[in-house]
Order: structure tokens, then sequence, then C-alpha cells
């Protein structure tokens, strides 16, 4: 067994201690390690429920068109570990990824949870590789985020919209609450309108209690530059990564977002368009970007079994002539019968597969086939149409739980 193949089968069993939020634990691991997370160049921290990965991927983008050395650490992955830690664009090396991890264990990292173990990894390479500005994306929340032990240069918010109610809360002023918790004293703070619109003042007033130096709500969409990216809520993500640029001083060089690329988020690979959209905020902009599409539409959807799959699939239903219900292929899949016994609720006819393998084959004759309701999903679609890296075997987080 190769090293790599070790560490993810260490990783595998880490997931027994679940998802616990706190920054105790990653603080005392990282000061044994020596603080890597104070080596990290200047930092960008991105928060919000929707819109963090592509924030993130135009923020590293235009920052290297400045000429700066940036990393990125995002979650989760789509088909490799290796796709969560971003190093001059390239994915960290599975040598340098067991090296950042041994260190680690040495550190007692053993001990704690998948997330903490990967985001100590992260800040370990991050810091021996010495570059100008790291980009780190939250896991969950933001306040007991892992990702929070850092202090970061630059706090962005996406937004705020309903997803993992049962640990963030049930009102849209609780989840505001949580992302928030990433505003620190003397930060540059960023705050984006995808979601809910109530939560802009929120945000707005948390920066303000939490001593930000500089509040800019980044609304104004209308002098964006051409996107690579589709869809009118890339146009607010676009518009958080350039007021982050900006806060850090640097030029934008707007050509850069033409060239963006984040995968699964409505990508195309043929007639197939691959969108995550896991939970309603998500599905709802993936439902309006499917409006432009000519033709008939076969939605073939998975959901994680702690997601609202009710809310998910209401916006999607309108636009497809046909519905497979399959699952991913991990153990916080859904049932597919479960899946279609919700479409069915909604008086709509749904075929059920599997795999998506053989929902695909049931979605053939469609113009478009939409994989979508989970990024594990899209991840095991990029694998088998693009042949995307996959790891020797699947590992990821586990189920949030507030149990």
């Amino acid at each position: 067994m190769s090293a790599y193949a070790e560490l993810l089968r260490r990783l595998y069993a880490a997931r027994r201690f679940g998802v616990v939020l706190g920054l105790s634990r990653i603080r005392a691991l990282l000061d044994t390690l020596g603080a890597p997370d104070r080596q990290l160049g200047r930092v960008v921290h991105v928060a919000g429920t929707n819109g963090k990965g592509s924030t993130v991927a135009m923020i590293s983008a235009l920052a290297r068109a400045a000429g700066q050395r940036v990393a990125a650490y995002t979650s989760p992955h789509l088909s490799s570990l290796r796709e969560r830690i971003v190093i001059d664009g390239a994915p960290i090396g599975e040598a340098e990824l067991v090296r950042a991890a041994d260190r680690v264990r040495a550190a007692g990292g053993d001990e704690l949870t998948f997330f903490e173990q990967v985001t100590a990894m992260a800040m370990v390479a991050i810091a021996e590789a010495a570059v100008d500005i790291t980009v780190l994306e939250v896991g969950l929340g933001g306040r007991l985020d892992a990702t929070n032990v850092v202090d970061a240069d630059v706090a962005v918010v996406t937004g705020i919209a309903f997803d993992h109610e049962a640990i963030l809360g049930k009102t849209i002023d609780a989840i505001a609450a949580e992302k928030a918790g990433i505003f620190k004293r003397g930060q540059f703070v960023v705050i984006g309108t995808s979601g809910d619109p109530s939560a802009t003042a929120l945000l707005e007033e948390a920066a303000e209690q939490a001593g930000a130096l500089s509040i800019v709500v980044a609304g104004n969409t209308a002098r964006i530059p051409l996107l690579s990216l589709p869809g009118e809520h890339q146009l607010r993500n676009a518009a958080c990564a350039i007021s982050a640029i900006r806060a850090l001083g640097l030029p934008v060089v707007g050509s850069a977002l033409t060239t963006v690329v984040h995968p699964g988020r409505y990508e195309r690979v043929g007639n197939v368009i691959l969108d995550g959209a896991h939970n309603p905020d998500g599905a709802r902009a993936l439902a309006a970007q499917l409006e432009h599409e000519p033709g008939e539409v076969a939605l073939v959807i998975a959901v994680s079994a702690d997601k609202d799959a009710h809310s998910i699939v209401v916006p999607l239903l309108p636009r497809a002539a046909h519905v497979v219900a399959t699952r991913y292929q991990q153990d916080r899949a859904l049932a597919p019968e479960a899946l279609a016994e919700v479409v069915r609720s909604l008086g709509v006819p749904v075929d059920t597969a599997p795999d998506l393998r053989a929902a695909l084959e049931q979605a053939e004759g469609a113009d478009v086939i939409v994989v979508c309701g989970s990024l594990f999903l899209v991840g095991e679609a990029r694998v088998l149409l693009l042949g995307a890296p996959a790891d020797p075997f699947v590992v990821t987080d586990p189920a949030p739980s507030t149990g």
C-alpha cells in the first residue's frame, strides 16, 4: 500500500470522531507544530452558505494575475483529497501531503477529527510553500470552524441562506451570527448579497461590533467583467472576490475572471451539466440558470440524508421533463427510493437507479441531463465522464450531527 493510500485509511478512521466544532484542539495542535497558521502570508477567510468555493477560486485567480503566489484551502473535494489544498494553481502532490500529514500525526493529530486533521495538514503544507496569499474556505459555519483559528487580514461572507440548521440555527439571524463569527478586530470585511437579503444588515452590525477596520457590501454587479462561470449568482460572488482583492491593495486584473475554472458548478460535459446544488438556495440558483437551456431537461439527482431533500427538489422540478433519483456511493447518501418518495409527494413521476451510471443510462435521450443535489455525486460524474483523478478509495467528511 502506498503512503498516500495509508494516509487515506488513517483519515477514514478519523471519521469516527464525527464533526466536533471548536478551536481549542486545533489551536493546541498548531502550537505544537510551531504555529504554521501564522506563516500563511496574507490571509483571506471566506464563509457563506453558498458561493464560497467559487469566490475562493476567483480571489485566487485575481491574486495570481496580480503577481502573487497563492494557496487555497477548500472543502469538500470532488474525487481526490488533494483538491483541497491548491498551491500556485495546482493540487498538492501526494508526497507533499503525506509529509504534512506525518508532521500532524507526530504532533498528536490522530486524536482530532477528520476536518481538523486535514486543516492542520493544509496549514503545514502552505506554510512550507511560503506563499504570498492564502485563501481559506470555512468548512461549516464560521465561529467554531477549525479554519477560524487563523487571524485573517480579510474576511468575506458571501451571503446567508438555510443549510445545516440543526447545527447553525433555524433562523437567518442565528445562521448569520455563526457565519459572522469569522469577523475579527482590525479586519477588512466584505459582505456579499447572495441568499437572504435581510442578512446583509445583520452581517454589517456584527462586523461593526467585532471592530472591523473597513466594511464593504459587495452588491454592485453592474461593472463585473465577463465571467467564465455562468449565472447571476456568480456575478455576486465575483463582486465579493474583487472587493477582497482591493482590500489587499492589489490591482484588479479583470481578464483573470474570464478563465476561472471551478469544477462541478454548472460544468458542461457534452450535453450533461454538473452542479452541486446541495441546499435550497443552491437549487434555486441552478433552476434559474436552467431557464436558459433549450430543449428537454432530465434531472439526475442524489442528496445527502442529512439535507432537506424536499426544499432542494422543489425549485428544480418545474424545468425537468424526466427525473431519476439515485445515490452517490457513500454512507451519507439518501436511498434512491426515499428520495423518489419526496418527488412523488410533489406529484411528479420519478424513476430510481442504484448508482450514477444506471441513472445516466435512464436519462439518455434528453437534450440536457443535469446531475445535481450533491457535490459527492458530481465528483463521481467527473470521474465517470471526464476521467478526473480519483483516490484509491473514497474518504471525505462525516455527516454533521447535533449529537
